[in-house]
């Protein structure tokens, strides 16, 4: 059984023409050879995997070629490769210099590559300058380094200095694709396509991770085989997630969450790649842009598809949100929670870049602040009128407002083709309208109703079984608001609480309605208040952020800051 040799190995360029991505570089090398133009002194810096040190050899071995040499010779004698991170030494470098004196056996130049140059000492630098600047003219110093700001100054200036870039999706699909001929592997245009992208820029990387596929899957490379040996999510999870958003189905949404997660990806990883989905469909709604587009032809024209679903406005909206979402998981306590949040925000879109809408129900706290409504049949009716109404429906008594707000859901909602058009508020009509419903008002209707006195402990028992049934219908948070502070009377008919944020206070006065209609059908008061204030000295107890959190604990033991200085310690 013969040794298997790795494809990073075996197809290792020999030629400056089968070195992928790179040539700007290979040009400029193979001109200088030409011209008798070469530098002594050469830095080849860039990510890893992509060519420095092959481009190192391929020209060790050019400059020594004059056309008498065997087919299949190296010039192994006069190519010196040093390891500068095992290598860093005053000594090592000192060695090196002795041996540059000594001139070649064979060809021309003698020339010297160091890797990962940047591992050099200082001293080692030092050492190396001199040599460096005045090389003999049969030496060649070739420095390749993936960190070139770790360099001294003093060497970046004695070099010619080539910047290799990072290998583009489209080059490394195009050499993959030769490799699998060369192996004889079928594989997919997307199966590639994932490949390059987890690379990241690396060719090396590339063929290690070709190797480790074709290792799993045999010689059908297919797309589905290379997400699940990879650990990625395929293209088909985000078009459904997506699909799913468009179509505003949220339990669906969050189901294909959960069983994502259940494979082993995390929600943070989930998040950005559907991030990136959105960028994808966003380039490909115009044809100037379609090229940023780095996939298969077969999943471009899925992107080209779905893109005619989702406007651009819909897009940026949606793309922000997820950004947002990946700025916070990392400092959010429940970060599964922020995930399926934000898929919930996003799928509650609508196309206009706005929350989707139900039918239009207009609330029973409209009738309430108003005086009357007025019906098609053109006659008024008083918002009391309208409570007994529903009551004699439910069979309720006729002079009493209904004892629980159960009764409360019959006029909840009102269809608006029941109400009469809008006009302005400013028009004649408007005015108009307003000035005959002052005359014709009529508060007969407010004289009949109750309005007994109650005491505290009355109130508070009312207002906490209101909390309580809030609480078993769910609104937790609602719930835990009114219990936030007692209710008192300010005065005779004037409930009053006080609360330690406005956030809070907006969140009852959106509730205020059902309660007051609740209280008063309970204490038999109809000329109840409620007065809701917000207490900025409470509300300063409250420590949020990280940093209030931490300005808490340091009033109570200074020594906490110390302990943090002494750690370097972030919140």
């Amino acid at each position: 059984m013969e040794p298997f040799v790795v494809s990073a190995r075996k197809y290792r360029p020999q030629i400056f023409k089968d070195v992928v991505g790179q040539k700007a570089i290979t040009d400029t090398l193979e001109n200088a050879i030409a011209s008798n133009h070469l530098a002594q002194a050469l830095l080849f810096c860039g990510p890893r995997g992509v060519g420095k040190t092959t481009c190192a050899r391929i020209l060790a071995k050019k400059i020594n070629q004059d056309g008498t040499e065997a087919e299949n010779e190296d010039f192994a004698f006069n190519i010196f490769e040093l390891d500068a991170a095992s290598n860093n030494s005053v000594d090592d470098i000192r060695s090196l210099t002795d041996q540059v004196r000594i001139p070649p056996q064979v060809g021309n130049y003698k020339v010297y590559i160091i890797d990962e140059v940047h591992m050099l000492s200082q001293s080692a630098f030092n050492a190396f300058l001199k040599t460096l600047e005045e090389p003999p003219k049969h030496a060649i110093f070739i420095l390749a380094t993936t960190e070139k700001h770790k360099i001294i100054p003093t060497i970046l200036s004695r070099c010619q200095i080539f910047d290799f870039k990072r290998i583009t999706v489209k080059d490394a699909v195009e050499y993959l694709k030769y490799i699998a001929n060369e192996q004889g592997v079928n594989a997919e245009e997307d199966a590639l396509h994932i490949i390059a992208q987890k690379a990241d820029g690396a060719m090396r990387d590339a063929l290690s991770i070709f190797d480790r596929v074709v290792s799993f899957s045999g010689k059908e490379l297919t797309r589905k085989a290379v997400a699940e040996n990879l650990n990625v999510l395929d293209y088909d999870t985000y078009f459904e997630a997506t699909d799913l958003i468009l179509g505003g189905k949220i339990p669906e949404l969050l189901l294909l969450l959960n069983k994502t997660l259940a494979l082993g990806f995390d929600g943070h990883h989930f998040i950005v790649g559907l991030a990136s989905h959105f960028r994808d469909l966003l380039v490909c709604q115009h044809p100037e842009t379609v090229a940023l587009l780095e996939v298969g032809d077969e999943t471009k024209a899925k992107y080209a598809e779905q893109s005619n679903s989702a406007s651009k406005d819909f897009l940026i909206q949606a793309l922000d949100m997820a950004n947002s979402c990946d700025l916070s998981y990392k400092n959010s306590k429940n970060q599964r929670l922020l995930v399926e949040l934000t898929l919930m925000k996003v799928a509650s879109l609508n196309f206009d870049n706005e929350k989707k809408k139900d039918d239009f129900i207009i609330p029973a706290s409209y009738f309430r602040n108003q005086d009357y409504v007025k019906v098609p049949e053109t006659k008024t009716y008083s918002i009391e009128e309208k409570v007994h109404e529903a009551a004699e429906k439910k069979g309720a008594a006729q002079n009493s407002i209904p004892e629980s707000t159960q009764t409360i859901p019959e006029i909840e909602k009102v269809e608006l083709k029941n109400m009469p058009s809008r006009v302005s508020g400013l028009s004649l009509s408007s005015l108009k309208a307003k000035k005959e419903h002052q005359s014709n008002k009529t508060p007969a209707v407010e004289a009949n109703l109750p309005s007994n006195s109650f005491t505290h402990d009355e109130l508070l028992l009312h207002w906490k079984d209101y909390a309580a049934k809030l609480d078993a219908s769910g609104k937790k948070i609602m719930a835990s608001n009114l219990l936030a502070d007692e209710p008192k009377l300010k005065e005779e008919s004037t409930i009053f609480i006080e609360l330690p944020n406005g956030t809070m206070k907006k969140e009852i006065e959106r509730e205020q309605g059902p309660l007051m209609a609740y209280l008063k059908g309970k204490l038999q008061n109809h000329s109840i208040e409620l007065e809701i204030q917000v207490n900025e000295e409470v509300a300063k107890k409250f420590a949020f952020t990280p940093e209030e959190k931490y300005e808490k604990l340091r009033e109570k033991n200074p020594a906490i800051d110390l302990l943090r200085q002494e750690f370097d310690l972030d919140f």
